[in-house]
C-alpha cells in the first residue's frame, strides 16, 4: 500500500479493531496475512521480537493476577504486526505529505516534520545500537544487564546531542513555525481493495459471534 493516507488510516483502524476484541484481532490478523509481505516483514524488523518479549511479560503478570493474559498477548501481537507493516512501507517525506494534506502548511507541516524527525531518530538509534553490539563482539563482551546500561547511556547521550544540533540548525536557518510543502501521493492497484477489506474486518469485529454463525 503506497498511499500514506490509506496506509495510515488502515493501520489505525486495524489497530483499534485488534485491540478491543479477540474477534477483531483475528480479522485484522487475516488481513495482515493476505495484504502484507508477512514473513519477510518479521525478518526485517528488529523491534518485533523485543516488543513481543515485553508484552509477553505483561501477559504473564495479567494471567497470574487473574486477568486475560492470553487474550491481551494475542491482541497486542496483532497491533505490533500492523505497526511494523506501517513503518516498513514508510518512505522519506511521506508523513510530511500526510501532515500538510490533513492540517495545512502550519500545524500540518510542523507535525509532519516532527514525525519525520522521530522516524529518522529511531533509525539512527538502531544503527548506533548495531555498532555498539559489533564493538562488544570484537572485545568479547557478553550481552547482558551489565552491558545494556552503558549502551543505553551512550544511546541517550547521542540522541540528546543530535536533538540539540537539530534545534540549533533550525534556529540558524530562521525557522519559526510552518512551511511550504506540496504533498505528493502514489498509489498501487491494491490500495483501494486493501483499504476496503480493512473496513470489512472492522465491521466483522462489531458483530456478535452468534451472528457470524447465522451469516454462515
Amino acid at each position: 500500500m503506497r498511499d500514506i493516507r490509506l496506509r495510515t488510516g488502515t493501520a489505525m483502524l486495524l489497530s483499534i479493531t485488534a485491540f478491543f476484541s479477540v474477534l477483531g484481532a483475528t480479522a485484522a490478523l487475516l488481513w495482515w496475512l493476505i495484504f502484507t509481505p508477512n514473513i519477510s516483514l518479521i525478518r526485517k524488523n528488529r523491534l518485533i521480537l523485543p516488543s513481543l518479549i515485553l508484552i509477553g511479560f505483561f501477559s504473564i503478570v495479567l494471567t497470574v493476577t487473574g486477568g486475560e493474559g492470553l487474550s491481551y498477548f494475542f491482541r497486542m501481537l496483532v497491533v505490533i504486526l500492523i505497526a511494523a507493516w506501517l513503518l516498513a512501507g514508510q518512505a522519506r517525506g511521506e508523513f510530511l505529505d500526510l501532515g500538510c494534506w490533513m492540517l495545512g502548511p502550519r500545524w500540518g507541516f510542523e507535525l509532519g516534520l516532527l514525525a519525520e524527525m522521530a522516524i529518522q531518530s529511531l533509525e539512527t538509534l538502531l544503527a548506533d545500537f548495531d555498532r555498539i553490539r559489533a564493538a562488544e563482539r570484537m572485545k568479547g563482551i557478553r550481552s547482558g544487564l551489565r552491558s545494556i546500561i552503558p549502551a543505553g547511556r551512550i544511546l541517550l547521550h547521542g540522541a540528546l546531542k543530535r536533538a540539540e544540533d537539530t534545534t540549533e540548525l533550525l534556529a540558524v536557518r530562521g525557522y519559526v513555525h510552518g512551511g511550504t510543502w506540496v504533498p505528493e501521493f502514489k498509489k498501487e492497484p491494491m490500495d483501494i481493495p486493501a483499504a476496503f477489506f480493512a473496513l470489512y474486518a472492522a465491521f466483522i469485529s462489531l458483530l456478535p459471534v452468534s451472528a457470524l454463525f447465522i451469516l454462515y
